[in-house]
């Protein structure tokens, strides 16, 4: 069943088919890509790149997650991004998201042209980025995770994470809510490798047709993108090597019912998603 994911100044259909998130880290601490594309030209020239690779939308962040990444003020952030959104929202027609977890951020962002607001603390760390959705009538992730940045990626796993992550969620989905932002606005993303163990991510996964089911009034998000389970799993192979890794998974959450992938190689995933699609149309889910 198609359905509107509501954002500042569009809708994007869900369910169609499954959408490819492009990743655009304008930092120069990332895990993924190291500062490539920390200079504002060069993120813009990548983010051309990948709209004519077929991203459906671009996800712009400017400050790493990765374990160990360095915090940056709000004005620093802004500093990066917002060159980058201003730019890009006269060159390109896609949604642009920004990845941030502060609300001055996320208001720089959208005023200068991002539609959606990707928050990987599920508006832990700072409620006031609902606020900001609710003004703009943005899309809103909301990410599963646990902990602060510095301790996120170093807590011990929780005995039951679907349980975890069902709950969390549904937490700050009533933030959400509550402080204004349309329904029909939200997604939402079980953070795949945030406060996670390889086992845990490995099941989610796996589960994420559960998940689907248990939210069945949002559409679903999941980025696995070249993370450090699938390196584990191919021989701790480095970040460069793990594509064909990431595209599995993302084949097994095209099957399993997600609405968006967001991930760094957008070509391969734009493949994978239109085979993996295919199959799953053929088998009557989709």
């Amino acid at each position: 069943m198609n359905r509107e994911w509501k954002l500042a100044r569009r809708s994007l259909i869900i369910g169609e088919r499954t959408l490819v998130m492009g990743v655009l880290n304008v930092t120069p601490d990332s895990f993924s890509d190291g500062g490539l594309f920390f200079d504002a030209p060069r993120a813009v020239a990548r983010a051309e790149e990948m709209v004519a690779e077929g991203a459906d939308i671009l996800d712009i962040g400017g400050e790493s997650t990765r374990p160990g990444g360095l915090r940056v003020r709000a004005a620093e952030e802004v500093r990066r991004v917002v060159p980058v959104i201003e730019a890009l929202a006269q060159k390109i027609s896609i949604s642009i998201s920004i990845d941030t977890t502060k609300a001055e951020v996320a208001r720089a962002a959208l005023d200068a042209g991002a539609e959606i607001i990707n928050d990987i603390s599920g508006l832990r760390f700072d409620p006031h980025l609902a606020d900001e959705a609710a003004r703009a009538r943005a899309g809103l992730v909301l990410m599963h995770s646990r902990g602060t940045p510095e301790t996120m990626h170093t807590l011990e796993p929780v005995a039951d994470v679907l349980a975890d992550v069902i709950g969390t969620l549904r937490e700050s989905i009533a933030v959400a809510e509550r402080r204004g932002v349309r329904r029909e606005s939200i997604v939402i993303d079980p953070g795949i490798g945030f406060s996670k163990s390889a086992k845990q991510n490995i099941e989610l996964i796996a589960k994420l047709d559960k998940l689907a089911g248990e939210f069945a009034d949002f559409p679903l998000l999941v980025g696995t993108s070249r993370k450090r389970f699938i390196g584990a799993l191919l021989g701790d192979v480095p970040v460069d090597e793990r594509i064909h890794g990431t595209m599995a998974t993302v084949t097994a959450a095209v099957l399993r019912g997600v609405a968006i992938v967001r991930v760094h190689d957008v070509q391969a995933a734009v493949q994978t998603v239109r085979v993996a699609g295919a199959i799953k149309a053929v088998t009557g889910d989709g």
